[in-house]
């Protein structure tokens, strides 16, 4: 498959990076210092046109290509994990509506969204639900004006700050994943109760939540208007979200890296700048090979996305390596970087807390191993 990265894609990418360099990252540190809430650059993304880059011009989005995208993704979060995050899971509930929902629901919903007049979340995982959302126990019952929704999500990135939530609940709880709708609830409704935030290790202002739920949601809130088209809805916002989080990955890796060959130029030993010592030079080399791979593997899932094809396994495989190398990146470069980078001065020990979480959220390194090897069994 050919890899092409169009002139308009490598422009809006240039000009996103230099915005990211010139406003975003100098308050990346404090964010984290802090665990300040990277919704404080909503206003000067949704100005650029970011919070709608994945949506079509039909409903205010900037209609980006997803090579565009997964490059946004990869500039953003190399400024800013958390923000990357921030950003990342406002795509996740935007997609549900586009990828989910009727054509009123997303005429309804998704123009504020692109705007970033209204901010979305995406409520999946629950307690005893993580990587098996068919164990799900939020239920969606029926009323006379719509449904009622009981339960408990967890792990909500946005769901303090956003204005609606795609809750997935069951509406069958007899027909496993079958069983699963999804629905667009208003974030302000009475019964919705969101907890204070996590304390997490890394990515610590992309605010994350548990999210309580009984709370009552008009019919016409359910998604696609069906029930029992959750999961399948669910699936495919995934497919679009681990190429976003392979994208993050990337961000961060690539940050690490070219300061550790900032470091390895700079620091001197004996009079020799480091990067002249063998030892070195192949960690920087086994850095370099790691970050191309891992950004061709995501490139190669956005191409596929962007043709319209299938790409669950180009999904899974991009993630799964670019959040194992992003590991092994950050790590080395810490390590080049000696006491320095183990202290808070420097951004190197936040940048491996950020990428630690990439193996975990949706969809665990194990779980991508599942998609990739159920995938080459069967054919």
């Amino acid at each position: 498959m050919n890899i092409t990265i169009t002139e308009d894609d490598r422009g809006l990418s240039d000009a996103l990076n230099r915005f990211c360099q010139d406003v975003i990252a100098p308050k990346a540190a404090d964010i984290d210092e802090g665990s300040l809430s990277a919704t404080c650059h909503r206003q000067a993304l949704s100005d650029i046109g970011i919070m709608g880059m994945n949506l079509p011009g039909a409903y205010s989005g900037t209609g980006a290509s997803a090579v565009a995208l997964y490059l946004a993704v990869e500039n953003l979060a190399g400024a800013c994990g958390s923000t990357a995050s921030m950003v990342t899971a406002h795509f996740l509930a935007t997609d549900s509506i586009l990828l989910g929902g009727t054509e009123e629901q997303k005429q309804a919903w998704l123009p504020d969204a692109a705007s970033g007049r209204t901010l979305g979340a995406f409520a999946l995982t629950e307690p005893s639900a993580g990587s098996n959302p068919a164990a799900m126990r939020t239920f969606a019952e029926k009323t006379a004006a719509g449904y009622r929704l009981r339960g408990v999500k967890h792990f909500i990135s946005n769901a303090a700050e956003a204005d609606f939530l795609i809750v997935y609940a069951k509406t069958d709880k007899s027909a496993g994943h079958r069983g699963i709708s999804a629905f667009i609830v208003d974030r302000h409704s009475a019964g919705v109760t969101v907890a204070s935030p996590e304390r997490t290790m890394g990515l610590k202002g992309g605010h994350v939540f548990e999210v309580a739920l009984d709370c009552e949601v008009p019919a016409e809130n359910l998604l696609g208007g069906v029930e029992g088209t959750g999961f399948r809805t669910a699936m495919q916002v995934l497919d679009n979200g681990r190429v976003e989080i392979a994208a993050s990955c990337t961000g961060i890796a690539r940050a690490a890296y070219e300061a550790a060959l900032f470091w390895a130029n700079t620091r001197e030993v004996n009079n020799h700048p480091i990067g002249e010592f063998q030892g070195l030079q192949w960690m920087i080399a086994d850095m370099a090979t790691d970050l191309e791979a891992a950004r061709m593997f995501g490139l190669k899932a956005a191409t596929k996305r962007e043709a319209g094809e299938r790409f669950s396994v180009e999904s899974a495989m991009a993630k799964l390596y670019a959040s194992e190398a992003a590991g092994r990146i950050t790590d080395k470069a810490l390590q080049i970087h000696g006491g320095y980078g183990y202290t808070r001065e420097m951004p190197l020990e936040r940048y491996v807390r950020d990428v630690r979480i990439m193996r975990i959220y949706e969809g665990s390194s194990e779980v991508q191993r599942n998609i990739i090897a159920r995938t080459a069994l069967n054919g």
